[in-house]
């Protein structure tokens, strides 16, 4: 059998984006840009995706901005946000636990004089909306906050934290990285305060190298990439057509079914965390207090920390079963450190080289979690032993 739950790192492309996007490819392949009729229906597939995507988010669709994916979506609402409002400050906020294309881009920021400052998190991954009041200032040109952490599933109070900033300061941009939330969570920026919105093609059965970045009318952002003039001077290059339209269909897909995949998703989580913890040594991380089945949290990501077997060993022993797991963020696992999301929990040290996330999607089956729980059930023991030789 083979069962994938790294869905956190990549999805599988749906059916019907994959035939969309072929057609787009092969027959209807022109330019967007151009006046002939090949150019023409090219744009009729870009304005449909950023109309699915503006009826998706309650929003209109000139917000609709696509980009290359999250990575530049964050580069390009954080970069651009900032450097477009300087003059009425040089004061960022995020916190300690966002994805590297968050935290990289401030530290840009920071070499350019800015000042950043980086909110903490309680032990469930979540911030304080008191710290965050803290931490405004009249000069506070922009926050950033993730909706939902990639490596331990905590949600974050968006909303709240939306009508705090607005409250203490209206000018004061607010991005959200929705990387993991969108398709997970119904978000409508104007009713949360939200002014960038953040999202990738990959993470929703969509395509990979395509991302949305929602802007609101107000916002002004300085361009990060020149050239063409395209999609209102804002991002310039030709718009990438087939990747547009299929996570436009992927995320409409999704959407038409998203209460029962929800519910599905939930009860997948539910199952293994149930199964794991009659286990010795596991512990499920940023659980919400009395809420041991992983309610309030992201309904498709699972962090387990796994005492005296190291993450590496233990993911590859599932892949010899054919279970395909992450040791963290795809993002970071070809550069191995200690995990900043985890050390900000405050875990033991062994927690930061022993945690393995487990991610699903629609496609995951009760059989398979089931499936990966004997599989645990047999391997743990043998790798702890193998483990304190």
């Amino acid at each position: 059998m083979e069962v994938y739950l790294d869905n956190s790192a990549t999805t599988r492309v749906l059916p019907e984006a994959a035939e969309l996007m072929n057609q787009i490819m092969c027959v209807e392949y022109g330019n967007p840009s151009s006046l002939h009729m090949k150019g023409v229906m090219a744009e009729q597939y870009m304005r449909y995706a950023k109309e699915t995507f503006a009826k998706l988010l309650k929003v209109n669709e000139k917000e609709i901005y696509f980009t290359s994916g999250g990575t530049e979506s964050d580069n390009m609402a954080l970069i651009g946000g900032a450097l477009a409002n300087r003059r009425r400050g040089n004061r960022l906020i995020t916190t300690r636990i966002e994805h590297p294309a968050v935290l990289q881009p401030m530290r840009y920021l920071e070499s350019l004089g800015f000042n950043v400052t980086y909110l903490p998190v309680d032990k469930s991954g979540r911030i304080s909306l008191e710290d965050l009041e803290a931490a405004m200032t009249h000069d506070t040109v922009l926050v950033s906050i993730m909706h939902t952490n990639n490596e331990i599933g905590s949600i974050q109070p968006i909303a709240e934290a939306g009508a705090l900033i607005k409250r203490m300061n209206p000018d004061t941009l607010f991005h959200v990285d929705a990387v993991q939330g969108f398709g997970k969570a119904l978000i409508y920026p104007k009713k949360a305060g939200i002014d960038l919105l953040s999202i990738s093609g990959h993470k929703i059965h969509g395509p990979k190298g395509v991302g949305v970045l929602y802007v609101g009318d107000k916002v002004k952002l300085q361009p990060i990439i020149y050239g063409g003039g395209q999609q209102f001077n804002l991002r310039s290059g030709t718009e990438n057509v087939p990747g547009a339209a299929g996570m436009a269909k992927a995320a409409e897909l999704l959407y038409a079914h998203y209460n029962e995949d929800i519910v599905h998703l939930a009860r997948c989580k539910s199952r293994l965390i149930r199964g794991l913890q009659k286990m010795e040594g596991i512990r499920i991380n940023a659980l919400v207090p009395d809420f041991p089945d992983g309610e309030h949290t992201a309904p498709h990501i699972v962090s387990v920390s796994v005492s005296g077997v190291r993450s590496e060993v233990l993911l590859h022993a599932l892949e010899e079963k054919g279970i395909y797991v992450s040791a963290g963020s795809a993002c970071s696992a070809r550069r191995p450190q200690p995990s900043a999301t985890l050390r900000a929990l405050g875990v033991e040290n062994w927690a930061l080289e022993s945690t393995i996330r487990l991610s699903f999607s629609v496609y995951t089956t009760e059989e398979e979690i089931d499936y990966t729980l004997r599989t645990m059930y047999d391997k743990i023991p043998i790798l702890r032993k193998y483990a304190g030789k």
